[in-house]
């Protein structure tokens, strides 16, 4: 059992920060947490320098000792046993189960790029080799593989508090591919923050790795983030939060004399289409499930499906309202993100196109009881006030849906070419409907991460195929995954080598291929020597 002292790891040492003080609250009881305070520039300054001082050792692990640190993690995480599950449901009232859950989950994915980094294989390693007496030019030897970037800043999600947390898949990933990583904890859940950096630090200790490998910065303040993502020792950033944070972190980067890449995951409505033909047969079980599928969470997963695609049918929608109605009320991460919530709310209703189907108006005040525990929510709208009115894509973080109303399977198509960027995009459908399918097909792929069949968009497995990204303003790259173990190649780079000395080269490049990985040699794989 761990005491929290409230306080930040600043490189293996733990610092008081003098800012200004801020606290958590329990979404459950309303009850405020204990106060902690701000880091200022001076604790980010310490922190970006021991980081860049770690990188060259960090760096240069081999690729067992970097898998054993990965391990070393993980296990350090569950020796953390209850008091982490108990801590975190304190800060966000999402109960034991749910949490117990996302602790196997962050785990195994920790054990994930453990075993890709003791294979190697992820540096992508490519090999032509010299052709001295080619005609009309000699041809150089060429190698090359992805390396790490440097110093990362990593900003920890609400909803996912160990799988997005301060030990989740961003820093994870970014410390798979040899980075230091620098955590803006989550102001929602400091303690939880706290408590993964007690886990870290005494997986560094047992590997004996420099300190700077990973430090964690409290605090709530926007001069903290900013401050930190235009440090000139910052490489790149990993993020996880809404559009209006993701953006402003864009903006702030784009700015710096040297630009650095940002991989942001933002918002997404992750529309849904079901067609009038898997309607007809299946509109009572489809409605509840999809309404399982709204209220999963409370609304507040990233993949929550917010838009839903239909030609008019009343035993669907009014399935859909009653069961959503019948639906306990689920309690929101923070007030900030309930009052975010019930605005939105209101914002759709005033443009004089969308009805609450299941009305509740009393519970649309933005009062901090009705923030924390708002109601479930049916809205509809016609496809052709969707499609001229931007605003109806904006994510509405929470329990709601939009149902869009089609009047054939021509507006159906044009809502599928007028989406903004989407993590998800679902379409139910049967046989018959396969030549709408595949015309919903093309248009859909230039503006989604990942097509779902027959399937809902909530729950996202972690695996090599995974792909959890998707165009602007899913995500500020739609060609990387926040999830799965491709995500460790947003943190890195390409480096190649030209007639370099055999001493001199990485081992994955040498002839020899010393961790016997599969490389593209003279455009062939393989995992022989050369």
């Amino acid at each position: 059992m761990y005491k929290l002292t409230q306080k930040s790891y600043i490189a293996g040492t733990w610092v008081s920060p003098k800012g200004e003080a801020f606290q958590a609250q329990n979404p459950a009881t309303q009850e405020l947490l204990s106060e902690h305070n701000n880091c200022l520039e001076s604790e980010i300054n310490s922190a970006m320098e021991a980081a860049q001082q770690a990188y060259p050792v960090f760096n240069q692990l081999s690729p067992v000792d970097h898998a054993n640190f990965l391990i070393a993690i993980a296990e350090e995480i569950e020796a953390l046993g209850d008091q982490l599950l108990e801590v975190c449901n304190q800060e966000t009232g999402l109960g034991l189960p749910r949490l117990t859950g996302e602790r196997g989950r962050t785990t195994g994915q920790i054990k994930a790029f453990a075993e890709i980094v003791k294979n190697a294989s992820w540096v992508q390693a490519s090999i032509d080799t010299a052709e001295p007496e080619r005609a009309p030019l000699p041809k150089p030897d060429l190698r090359k593989m992805l390396k790490s970037i440097g110093p990362v800043a990593v900003f920890g999600a609400s909803n996912f508090p160990f799988a997005f947390g301060t030990l989740g898949g961003d820093t994870i990933s970014a410390l798979a591919a040899g980075n230091p990583v620098i955590v803006k904890g989550h102001p929602s859940h400091p303690a939880t923050n706290e408590l993964f950096a007690y886990a870290i630090g005494n997986a560094i200790s047992r590997c004996e790795l420099p300190q700077g490998v990973f430090s964690l910065l409290q605090g709530n303040a926007i001069p903290l983030s900013v401050q930190l993502v235009c440090h000139p020792l910052t490489e790149a950033v990993g993020f996880t939060g809404s559009l209006t944070g993701g953006r402003a972190i864009m903006d702030a980067t784009a700015k710096r004399a040297k630009p650095i890449p940002v991989f942001a995951e933002m918002g997404s409505v992750n529309p849904m289409f079901f067609t009038n033909n898997v309607l007809t047969q299946s509109a009572e079980s489809l409605a509840k499930a999809l309404a399982g599928s709204v209220c999963m969470g409370t609304g507040q997963f990233c993949t929550s499906p917010g838009v839903i695609v239909i030609q008019k049918n009343d035993s669907f929608v009014n399935t859909l309202a009653e069961t959503m109605s019948a639906n306990p009320k689920g309690i929101m991460l923070n007030a900030g993100i309930g009052q975010a919530f019930l605005k939105g709310i209101q914002e759709f209703i005033a443009t004089g196109e969308v009805e609450w189907v299941n009305n509740d108006e009393a519970s649309l005040t933005s009062t901090t009881d009705n923030a924390l525990l708002p109601p479930n929510v049916v809205l509809k709208t016609t496809a052709s006030a969707f499609l001229k009115n931007p605003q109806l894509q904006s994510e509405v973080f929470g329990p709601a849906t939009l149902v869009v109303e089609c009047d054939d399977d021509v507006q159906f198509t044009q809502i599928a070419q007028g989406l903004e960027g989407n993590l998800t995009v679902s379409i139910h459908a049967v046989d018959e409907d396969n030549a709408l399918v595949k015309e919903l097909i093309v248009l859909l792929e230039q503006n989604t991460g990942r097509i779902i069949f027959n399937g809902f968009p909530t729950g996202v497995e972690v695996c090599g195929s995974q792909h959890h990204g998707g165009p602007y303003p899913a995500s500020s790259n739609g060609s990387t995954t926040s999830v799965g173990i491709d995500a460790i190649h947003r943190f890195t780079r390409v480096v190649a080598y030209q007639s370099t000395p055999a001493q001199l080269l990485p081992a994955a490049l040498q002839n020899a291929n010393p961790y016997n990985i599969v490389r593209r040699v003279n455009g062939k794989f393989s995992s022989q020597s050369i």
